[in-house]
């Protein structure tokens, strides 16, 4: 049998994780994600928004949604937007992830993962979900 997680732990350490992004950044890059946000990145950096000082709303059922994130509105390099990395306020990086346009099912959703350099990054959904199992 697999070990499974209460939904009020799943919550809380959803809540845990999401609260060290208050305040903090998110940069979208180029390729594929590294092994771990403890990782040099790599790719080619597209832009970098800013988190809110709340940066998700409280989890429900295992899976906390980002509160409303500002595009970048001059974005750094044109390229093909493949992963994410959310640091912490101080520049730490505490999650990595995929990146797709709407629809494409990454964790983290842009309107186009085609970035031309000066143009606009928005994220629309980012969910941080931790599994029961």
């Amino acid at each position: 049998m697999a070990t499974t997680i209460s939904a009020s732990a799943r919550n809380a350490a959803v809540d845990a994780i999401t609260a060290l992004l208050n305040g903090g950044s998110l940069e979208i890059r180029t390729g594929s994600q590294p092994t771990g946000p403890g990782v040099a990145a790599t790719g080619t950096l597209l832009g970098t928004l800013t988190l809110s000082a709340t940066a998700f709303a409280a989890s429900s059922s295992g899976a906390a949604t980002a509160n409303p994130i500002a595009g970048d509105s001059s974005a750094d390099a044109t390229g093909t937007a493949g992963w994410f990395r959310a640091k912490s306020s101080g520049g730490a990086g505490v999650i990595d992830g995929a990146v797709t346009a709407t629809g494409g099912g990454g964790e983290l959703t842009l309107d186009s993962t085609s970035i031309i350099a000066g143009g606009t990054i928005n994220v629309t959904a980012w969910t941080v979900t931790m599994p029961a199992s």
